[in-house]
């Protein structure tokens, strides 16, 4: 069964033909799934297995070329831009030993198609648990575009507290107002006038367009503000 959203005074909703067939300003609700709902929670699935010592790490979803990786504060933001890196990037996760059995995703018939509420075990931090809130931006291709994490934490998520799987409209995503994540191939353009159109009135758009020119030097300083409570703020110890 899939879980429908309503894209009726959606936030970065597709409002004209015209918007949903220029490749560089196409947001991702212009695409409909053309998978299964299955394929959509294996894939989120997948992503997970990669940082789960209890799991084949080494199989990992299907990322598009220029995958992305949001992760809210109190995490460090854009953690991982490109296909290369973001599997790079989970090599590295796994010095942060954790398992987590405690998932439930799910798929949806409006980007993003897969959404997780998930809880991390850290060898690191004593097994103590991780509550965390990911939403997952497809293509035609079915490869993971765009991934969005937050804490599962009260006042830490994009949605109100009765809005369990970020459905109504007052949800608040980096994935539905960037523009060229709705093309076919999901494929962003960095320089695009589309790009600097959003990034001129939306400062969200604003910072990822920043980051995403250097990510590592960006996540490297977001890392040194983050403060020695980042683990505790983050998973709410």
């Amino acid at each position: 069964m899939r879980f429908t959203l309503v894209l009726l005074g959606l936030p970065g909703a597709c409002g004209t033909t015209d918007l949903c067939s220029d490749d560089n300003a196409a947001l991702s609700t212009c695409l409909e799934p053309v998978f299964s709902d299955a394929h959509y929670i294996d894939q989120s699935h997948l992503y997970f297995n990669t940082m789960d010592a209890d799991e084949d790490r080494d199989v990992g979803p299907d990322y598009a070329e220029r995958v992305a990786r949001w992760e809210w504060p109190p995490w460090l933001k854009l953690t991982a831009f490109g296909r290369e890196d973001i599997i790079e990037s989970d090599l590295v996760l796994r010095l942060y030993e954790s398992v987590i059995p405690e998932r439930d995703c799910r798929a949806f018939d409006v980007q993003p198609f897969g959404r997780c509420r998930v809880t991390f075990y850290y060898a690191e931090h004593e097994g103590r648990g991780c509550p965390i809130y990911e939403e997952f931006t497809f293509n035609d291709q079915g490869e993971i575009t765009f991934i969005e994490a937050w804490s599962d934490l009260v006042g830490a998520l994009p949605m109100p507290s009765d809005d369990l799987w970020a459905e109504g409209e007052q949800v608040r995503r980096l994935s539905t107002r960037i523009p060229g994540l709705g093309n076919a191939a999901g494929r962003i353009d960095l320089d695009s006038l589309q790009m600097a159109e959003a990034a001129a009135t939306d400062p969200d758009v604003a910072d990822f367009v920043t980051r995403a020119s250097d990510w590592r030097a960006a996540w490297l300083e977001e890392l040194g503000a983050a403060g020695d409570d980042l683990w505790e703020r983050g998973c709410g110890w």
